[in-house]
């Protein structure tokens, strides 16, 4: 049986629909606009040759700027700059001229720089979600109207692709390190964290433990928003002094909460680090641009800056350009690399 030859573009399904490229134009644009003989014909080829397009492609009036939009929770977070700048960067060597926008961990604000962008008809948008505080619907909906790729926080089936780290193996990896150098380690996280990578890492560290037949000693700690250091710290103090953990070593969920962990470990007179006289271990996950001038530097897990802002931009640009989407939402996950540092 011969096989349905692939449909790539527009031009090739006008071609074996045996009809005009204008004319197929104008009925994805507005089925109604063609005669009802012509859109049974478009309909039975798409049935038969399966052809998705891609609408941003295809909606030619929409006068598209060489703009790309970039939308992180927080501008101010180093974790979040330091991913900016590179997407700046890979965007202006594409020719692209990006955008910036925080959201400043409001859903509120998020929707209105969504209407901003919709305004400024951008190629595409970069977005970092804030994920569990965001109006779900409305990052649906924008995805919806603009050639949209996320980053760093994922929402399942929204946007044209993801492209971000593998958080459980970064658990994964610390702990397997932890345990061969010293003691397991009890997990420090938040009750309510604002990234949903989060979940995924005290995951992958709950199955790292049991894998190495341990049990988990998972230790949250009070606090809202995006203050990660002051939660880290405050929580920290709090929990140093009602004994909370078991384990001499700790693993942050990631390295702002572990900044003000360390802080708050100085303030207790506790030494840190791996020297036979330590009280206690620290580590953290991120390699957040700050993690080298802790005292002591902090051990961690390093997401892959680059290797993620050149996926996401490159995602989104293919795209862009071409007529054709996926059935399935392309999902790119990087390992972290570990970082082993003073601390731990």
């Amino acid at each position: 049986m011969a096989r349905t030859p692939k449909i790539r573009n527009m031009e090739q399904f006008a071609e074996a629909s045996g009809l005009s490229r204008p004319t197929v134009s104008k009925f994805f644009n507005d089925p109604n606009s063609v005669r009802p003989s012509t859109r049974k014909k478009i309909e039975e080829a798409l049935e038969r040759f399966d052809y998705r397009p891609n609408i941003y492609a295809i909606n030619q009036n929409r006068r598209l700027t060489k703009t790309i939009g970039i939308v992180v929770p927080y501008l101010s977070d180093p974790f979040f700059g330091e991913m900016v700048r590179n997407l700046e960067q890979k965007c202006v060597a594409a020719g692209y001229s990006p955008s910036l926008f925080s959201s400043n961990g409001s859903a509120e604000h998020e929707g209105k720089i969504f209407d901003a962008l919709r305004s400024m008809k951008p190629s595409g948008v970069l977005l970092a979600p804030l994920g569990r505080l965001s109006n779900q619907d409305a990052v649906a909906a924008f995805c919806q109207d603009v050639p949209t790729v996320l980053f760093d926080s994922n929402i399942k089936d929204v946007g044209m692709a993801f492209v971000g780290s593998d958080n459980a193996q970064f658990t994964t990896l610390m702990v397997e390190y932890l345990y061969r150098s010293g003691e397991p380690p009890a997990l420090l996280e938040m009750k309510t964290p604002p990234n949903p990578n989060s979940r995924k890492r005290r995951q992958g560290y709950i199955n790292s433990m049991k894998d190495h037949g341990l049990e988990p000693e998972i230790v949250q700690i009070d606090g809202e928003g995006w203050a990660l250091e002051d939660i880290g710290y405050e929580g920290g103090l709090r929990a140093l002094a009602s004994g909370a953990f078991k384990s001499r070593t700790v693993l942050c969920s990631n390295d702002r909460l572990a900044i003000g962990f360390l802080a708050a470990c100085h303030e207790k007179g506790l030494k840190v680090g791996l020297a036979p006289d330590a009280d206690i271990r620290v580590a953290g996950q991120d390699d957040h641009p700050f993690s080298r001038f802790t005292y002591p530097q902090l051990t961690t897990i390093a997401q892959d800056y680059d290797a993620i802002s050149s996926r996401s931009v490159e995602v989104l640009l293919e795209s862009v350009k071409s007529e054709t989407t996926t059935e399935v939402r392309p999902d790119t996950f990087f390992e972290g690399k570990l970082i082993m540092r003073k601390s731990a």
